[in-house]
């Protein structure tokens, strides 16, 4: 049900935010089998929220999320609630304050239901690296959602909550919503605030929206979207159209894709749905030549500065507090938390920066990032929108994929958005058997309502 239709049924009187809260604990059960929360409040704090959402409705308050379950990813900062980026070194952290996203989304009336597993530190592509044990897909509790945002995929694939926050910092947002038949929205970089987001890489990270229908994800960014003192990198982004009104005519396929290696059933279904936009749009063929090489560049990258953004945790200023004889036997023992696959990126990224090798490397890597970025500017001087496969795979069963740089390629067509600083979104493109193929969309910088207004107009069809 979209969030539209729950207001307008509200108020006709055919429900009430309590009804819609019962519904959310119903569904919250099946998180016994899923994993999907690390945390979840308490039920009678939820219905009170709701009972007091039906209050203010009643006496005329409208807010544009009123008595909306949202659930937050759990390296982002709530109150009251802990913030264990799935790790075992922030396992007793408790968030001292609110993240300007949640700050936003419960003075839109949202009530916040819990906090979502992740891989620790947002560092994965599966949910399968969280210190506290995977998260399953609900289209198939034997697969894995995606990742590092897996919990808030899940939570909205199973109606545990209408809208959740992920971060996406090589496709953590759109990857899973792909591997759950959801809606995943990355925004521009700066679009939405990053205060209160513990950091992976800062010049990639960005909070993501997860919904079950573009118009909830449409709603979401109305809500979160605008500059914050809180954060120098903000920036307020124009006010597009409506979805009806997008102006999108031309659509970019991108040229190189076709030597990626897409799984035929992945390939199937993705040409299915160009021959359905064909229909209605133009497609044109642009060239992207460093499509490809983006993804060696982002694990060179992200992983330099994940390897500063990390250094903090030590024992003594963050992390868990470890008692030592010395301050470096405390930094040991202390790291010695952080599980395999952030130790890895840690080192990656230090190696990167090390002297001698941050010319070949780091600065290699940068460059290669400004030219993709002069790539999506050319292809968007005769294209509007850009499309591509979300994934190269469909979801894969929990524990299939062991070696490292395979799962690193989930992310070879998300990417590059990150990279360029470009708004993109995941929407269902169909389905192979009952598994989930997602189609990407990539739009021009600053132009995310023309982005999702043009994927809301996709479901209206």
């Amino acid at each position: 049900m979209k969030i539209g239709d729950i207001f307008e049924r509200r108020q006709r009187g055919e429900l009430t935010f309590q009804s819609i809260m019962e519904l959310t604990l119903n569904n919250l059960e099946k998180d016994e089998l899923l994993h999907a929360f690390l945390y979840k409040r308490p039920p009678e704090e939820l219905m009170k929220e709701a009972q007091q959402a039906d209050a203010l409705w009643d006496q005329g308050i409208r807010k544009p999320l009123q008595g909306i379950p949202v659930a937050i990813k759990d390296n982002i900062c709530v109150e009251g609630l802990p913030c264990t980026c799935g790790s075992k070194i922030l396992e007793n952290y408790v968030a001292p304050y609110d993240a300007t996203v949640v700050k936003k989304l419960k003075e839109a009336g949202a009530i916040i239901v819990g906090k979502t597993n992740l891989d620790e530190f947002a560092m994965g592509s599966s949910t399968e690296n969280s210190a506290f044990g995977p998260t399953r897909n609900p289209l198939d509790t034997n697969l894995v959602p995606g990742g590092s945002s897996g919990g808030s995929a899940a939570a909205v694939a199973a109606g545990m909550s209408l809208l959740a926050l992920g971060s996406d910092t090589g496709g953590s947002v759109r990857q899973p919503a792909a591997f759950t038949g959801i809606v995943g929205f990355k925004p521009s970089y700066g679009a939405i605030s990053r205060y209160g987001l513990v950091a992976f890489a800062s010049s990639l990270d960005q909070i993501g929206i997860f919904a079950a229908n573009t118009m909830d994800a449409l709603l979401g960014a109305f809500v979160l979207f605008g500059k914050d003192p809180m954060d120098s990198t903000s920036t307020e982004i124009p006010i597009g159209p409506e979805p009806s009104q997008h102006n999108v005519r031309r659509i970019g396929v991108i040229k190189e894709l076709s030597s990626l290696g897409l799984q035929p059933d992945v390939e199937r279904v993705y040409t299915q749905f160009l021959n359905t936009l064909a229909k209605q749009y133009e497609l044109v063929e642009v060239s992207i030549p460093h499509w490809e090489e983006a993804l060696a560049a982002y694990y060179f990258v992200a992983p330099a500065e994940a390897s500063a953004n990390l250094a903090r945790y030590d024992g003594v200023r963050y992390g868990s507090t470890v008692e030592a004889n010395t301050y470096w036997q405390s930094v040991r023992m202390a790291r010695s938390l952080f599980g395999d696959e952030v130790k890895r990126r840690i080192l990656l990224g230090t190696f990167a920066l090390s002297a001698g090798y941050k010319d070949a490397m780091y600065d290699k890597a940068q460059a290669l990032r400004q030219w993709l970025i002069y790539e999506f500017n050319e292809a968007f001087r005769t294209v509007d929108i850009i499309v591509s496969p979300t994934t190269p795979n469909l979801p894969f069963p929990i524990g299939a994929v062991s070696d490292p740089v395979e799962m690193y390629k989930c992310d070879l067509f998300t990417i590059p958005a990150n990279l360029a600083y470009l708004p993109a979104i995941s929407v269902p493109a169909g389905f192979t058997g009952n598994l989930p193929v997602g189609a990407q969309f990539i739009a021009p910088r600053m132009q995310d309502y023309k982005l999702l207004s043009f994927a809301a107009s996709l479901e209206v069809r």
